[in-house]
Formats: structure tokens, C-alpha cells, sequence
């Protein structure tokens, strides 16, 4: 009895002493760190926000159980695989990345840190990963590319501007989804009655010289794909446009709040919103390789009735009806 006992106040006084240890080891447990790389934090910050909200749902809190280590290029390419390598350096716990440049950067800064790409045209295409369904090593996320719908922009264009016949195309030959962007709208144009011409712009530079080539060719419409470096110079193509009087349509809704015409494509919010449940299954244990690649699912259209009346042009009450958002 007097062991028994003897050992019973072993115990009590083991468990007396480890409580302490236990609390200090659950209070010292390193807080998840992700590194957020974009391209520009202007074009980014909506996304990180929508990002940032999905996670306050899930239960995280920045400062307390979550730090997000903002990294951004100021629309400088170049500078993403120092900014991803100082990411790695950092030892973040997994890698959200705003647009195909920075997933690729990313990719090339670390083969074992988790990435999730918040947006990235055509992933599988561009090598950032073997499939949808199974994407394989330390790359997953959400896809923006959906071929379709730079049909449905021509499609609204000439719903707003049915008198344009010859309609412009601005496209980056180095992005790999331009030109089947452009294989795709050329299909459908003579449909239309509409006649593309296409104008190439690599760098800056190059969009201005494009201008000048659409006004030339006396063009009556603007269609401009989605690429990193167009949504870097996004004031610049804005503004050019309004310049030349040309109505234009565009990808996402940034560039209808910049003064452009209309826009349709995919919901940039929702995509990140959904990467946060990536990052949540991630820190809970699961693998990029298990975790296929979502593509868009919802999809918006906004109109800026102010640059329509600027225009001259009269947006038809069916398609005001349709519009996700009228800026007025």
C-alpha cells in the first residue's frame, strides 16, 4: 500500500512538472507562415484581400495563428525568382502565387515548398503541371484559362457596337494562351460579320507602336486578351484606347474600374477564395499531388456606363439586365 502510494505522488508530481512543459510547447508551436508572390501589388491587392477573408472564415487569424509575407515585382518580371527565392529563404509553409509569371518563378525557387496558384492560365500547357486531375510534385491550385469565353467578349462587343466591322486584337505572342485565344475568336468572327486584326505587343513599348497600328488600319473595336504584362500597363492601354475612340472589351473588371468599356471573364475573388481552402487542406497534412487543379466557375460581366456615354454608345437594356455590375 505504501508503494502504491509512494508511486501515486510519483505520478501526481511527474504531472504537476510536465503541465508547464506541455503548455509551453503548444504555446512555442511555430505559426504557418505563407508567402503571397504577385507580379504588382496594385492588380493583387483585391485578390490578397478576398484570399485573406476565406481564411478569416476558416478559423485563421493574421498575427495570431497565420503571417502572410507579402512579396510584390512592381510589374517587373525579372525580379519574381529573387522575390520567390527570398520567400524559400524564409521557409514559409506554403506559396500562394498571383498569375502564370509568379507560379513559374516559384517553381523554379523550390521543388518542396507547397504552391498554390491562385490564378495561372492554362498550367498544363505552360508546364507548371502534369495534369488537372492530378498535377503531381509540389504545384496545385486554380486555373483561370477558359477558352470560350474570349468568344462570348467578341459576342457582347457586337451586341454593344454591332456596327463594328473591323475589330482589333491586342495579344502578347509570348503568352501561350494568346494565340489560342486568338485560334478560338477567329472561328467564330466570320459568324459575326466581323473581320480580326491582330496586333502584337511583347513589352511596353511595343503597345503604344500598337495604337498607332490600329488607328491606321482604321479599326472600329478593341478586344484585349489577358496577360500579365497588359494587366502591368493597364492606365496605359485604358487610356490609349479612350484616346483612339475605340470601344474595348477586356478580361477582368480592373480594367472596366481603370474607364474601360466592359469586361467579362472570370471572378478573380471567388478564384481566390477558393485557393484558401487549398492552403487550409495543405496545413492540415494534404499534398499539392493529391489536390487537382480547379478551373473558373463563375464568371462576370461589368459595364462602365460613363465611358458607353463618352462613346456614344447606347449599352441595350437586355445586356445592362445581364451585367453583374453597371458603373455609372
Amino acid at each position: 500500500m505504501r508503494l502504491r502510494g509512494i508511486g501515486c505522488m510519483l505520478t501526481l508530481a511527474l504531472g504537476i512538472l510536465w503541465a508547464p512543459l506541455a503548455a509551453e510547447a503548444q504555446q512555442t508551436k511555430p505559426i504557418p507562415r505563407i508567402g503571397f508572390l504577385a507580379s504588382s501589388a496594385e492588380r493583387a491587392q483585391s485578390r490578397l484581400a478576398a484570399f485573406q477573408q476565406e481564411l478569416r472564415e476558416l478559423g485563421y487569424m493574421e498575427g495570431k495563428n497565420l503571417v502572410i509575407e507579402q512579396r510584390y515585382a512592381a510589374g517587373d518580371f525579372a525580379r519574381l525568382p529573387d522575390l520567390a527565392a527570398d520567400l524559400v529563404r524564409l521557409h514559409v509553409d506554403v506559396i500562394l502565387t498571383a498569375g502564370a509569371p509568379a507560379a513559374h518563378a516559384a517553381q523554379q525557387s523550390t521543388i518542396t515548398i507547397p504552391i498554390v496558384m491562385g490564378n495561372a492560365a492554362d498550367p498544363v500547357g505552360t508546364g507548371l503541371v502534369a495534369s488537372l486531375a492530378r498535377p503531381g510534385g509540389n504545384i496545385t491550385g486554380l486555373s483561370d484559362f477558359n477558352l470560350g469565353v474570349v468568344t462570348k467578349r467578341l459576342e457582347l462587343l457586337k451586341e454593344i457596337v454591332p456596327s463594328a466591322s473591323r475589330v482589333a486584337v491586342l495579344l502578347n505572342p509570348a503568352n501561350p494562351t494568346n494565340p489560342l485565344q486568338l485560334q478560338e475568336i477567329q472561328a467564330v468572327a466570320p459568324a459575326l460579320g466581323v473581320t480580326l486584326l491582330s496586333f502584337e505587343a511583347k513589352e511596353a513599348n511595343d503597345i503604344d507602336r500598337a495604337f498607332t497600328a490600329m488607328h491606321k488600319e482604321r479599326v472600329e473595336a478593341l478586344i484585349v486578351f489577358g496577360d500579365p504584362m497588359f494587366g502591368t500597363h493597364l492606365r496605359l492601354i485604358v487610356d490609349l484606347a479612350a484616346q483612339s475612340r475605340l470601344p474595348a472589351s477586356y478580361g477582368g473588371r480592373d480594367s472596366v474600374d481603370a474607364g474601360g468599356l466592359m469586361s467579362y471573364g472570370t471572378n478573380f475573388s471567388d478564384l481566390f477564395r477558393r485557393a484558401a481552402t487549398y492552403v487550409d487542406k495543405i496545413l492540415k497534412g494534404a499534398k499539392p499531388a493529391d489536390l487537382p487543379i480547379e478551373q473558373p466557375m463563375k464568371f462576370e460581366l461589368v459595364i462602365n456606363l460613363k465611358t458607353a456615354q463618352a462613346l456614344g454608345l447606347t449599352i441595350p437594356p437586355t445586356l445592362l439586365f445581364q451585367a453583374d455590375e453597371v458603373i455609372r
